[in-house]
């Protein structure tokens, strides 16, 4: 008997152009994007987001299926998606002392 691989992203509306990891992601891992499979190209931890398409600067990022964001660069399908390549449209930075939170 074998056992059933654990997905390792996670689509979480048909809209959304990222996946979310749920299982830590190694360099080299394929990860089924774009009607096929990709190696992701850097180790990308749980809770962050990978490209499900080809991503362009100013592109839209749709999570949940809707906007949380802006494209600051391209991302290629299964690239690594987070504030070194998007940045939120809502809040300057991606911490609770930005939206006026407690640190």
């Amino acid at each position: 008997m074998t056992a059933t691989p654990v997905p390792q992203i996670l689509l979480l509306h048909p809209d959304d152009n990222v996946l979310v990891v749920v299982a830590a992601v190694e360099a080299g891992d394929l990860l089924p994007v774009g009607g096929g499979t990709v190696p992701a190209r850097e180790g990308i931890t749980v809770g962050h987001k990978v490209a499900r398409v080809a991503l362009r600067p100013g592109d839209k990022v749709i999570k949940y299926g809707a906007p949380i964001g802006s494209m600051t660069a391209a991302a290629a399908p299964a690239e690594w998606i987070h504030m070194h390549n998007m940045k939120s449209d809502y809040i300057a930075a991606h911490d609770r002392t930005a939206a006026g939170g407690p640190a």
